[in-house]
């Protein structure tokens, strides 16, 4: 969804309605998560995916047909053993979409939704998808504010408090009420969509290697920065226009900057004097990654100078040195696919074996 609201800005200021078609359920091995969204809009126009191919041929006539209607419809996509040729997920899966009309009139809040989301504001958007209620009813919840109903005033309170639980930890899923927001019913089904700001990515050290790791980073949708201290190394033109570039000590820019659970920390200073004060401050703060770049040697020095140093071995079990898989890599863009995919199935659990290598299903349930 983040990647086409561009799209669906200009259609909706344009006051060109649009079907928007977005996943809300999955089971099995389905190709997208929830969250993923694709669009119709004048002339025709397709932008996004729902399952990578499989079904959006059918989703694209849904799409017209709920624009043309003016009603919302929920629809399931799996896969059919008695008809090959049958409109389904090729994959074995099951998915499940709301497809709903989006106009001014119908989604007022829609525009301060996609706005908040380009400035990096965080904001959950609640659709009503099944039950005694509207169904595509929205409602936008942000940490201050909110906008809009799905049709009564106790739904609006319970969906609101949980949105803005959701939105701490930057979840999306569907929630069960009752019709006034009862807790212990699960008639009316909610889909929370959580626009959270990006994660961030933090680089240290300015080198080539850094500078792949960088491009690759923006790519998989962090917000990236570099940072080192030498400034002759640590200029704006050697890296990706959407990167920051920082000229400080590392382990003294990252004291002073928020970290989370979902931030990633790659260490590619290779110099004792930049790594140890840095992953002494990296490894005691919350991070999702912590890599750093060196050889055998280099570690075997590292991890005895952190040692020294107080760090636990509790604090040093997080550390991923030496970074990235083993992929056999050589170049500085080789080498940050390595760190990318180690990035990924620590993420998500992943074994980093090849998938010829293993059995049962590539998309496991989370």
């Amino acid at each position: 969804m983040r990647e086409i609201l561009p799209t669906l800005s200009e259609w909706y200021a344009a006051r060109a309605p649009f079907g928007l078609a977005t996943v809300v359920a999955v089971s099995r091995s389905a190709p997208r998560d929830p969250g993923a969204a694709m669009a119709v809009g004048p002339g025709d126009e397709v932008v996004g995916s729902v399952s990578g191919g499989c079904v959006e041929g059918a989703v694209f006539e849904l799409a017209q047909e709920v624009v043309e209607s003016g009603e919302a419809r929920l629809e399931t996509f799996g896969y059919s053993d008695e008809d090959a040729f049958a409109v389904g997920l090729t994959c074995g899966g099951e998915i499940t979409l709301l497809v709903r009309p989006v106009t001014q009139e119908t989604d007022p809040g829609f525009a301060a939704v996609a706005q908040s989301v380009a400035e990096g504001r965080a904001v959950t958007v609640a659709t009503v998808t099944d039950g005694p209620a509207t169904i595509g009813a929205t409602l936008a919840v942000w940490p201050d504010e909110v906008s809009g109903t799905l049709g009564s005033t106790g739904l609006d309170v319970a969906v609101t408090a949980d949105a803005r639980g959701e939105l701490a930890l930057g979840a999306t899923g569907l929630r069960h009420y009752g019709p006034h927001g009862e807790r212990r019913e699960d008639t009316v089904t909610v889909f929370l969509h959580s626009f959270a700001p990006p994660p961030r990515m933090l680089v240290f050290g300015a080198i080539d290697y850094a500078a792949a790791v960088a491009r690759i980073g923006s790519f998989l949708g962090y917000r990236v920065t570099v940072c080192d201290a030498r400034p002759v190394f640590a200029t704006p033109k050697r890296f990706p226009d959407a990167v920051e570039v920082i000229v400080d000590w590392p382990h003294r820019y990252l004291r002073g900057t928020d970290t989370d659970e979902r931030t990633v920390i790659c260490v590619l200073t290779h110099d004792p004097k930049f790594d140890v004060p840095l992953l002494e401050e990296a490894l005691r703060r919350p991070a999702a990654y912590i890599g750093a770049m060196g050889s055998r040697r280099t570690h075997d020095d590292r991890m005895k100078r952190l040692l020294d140093a107080g760090l636990s071995e509790s604090e040093l079990s997080r550390l991923r040195s030496p970074v990235g898989l083993d992929l056999g890599a050589r170049t500085p863009e080789e080498v940050a696919v390595s760190v990318a995919a180690e990035i990924v199935a620590q993420r998500w659990g992943g074994s980093g074996a090849p998938l010829t290598a293993t059995a049962g299903a590539i998309h496991p349930s989370t």
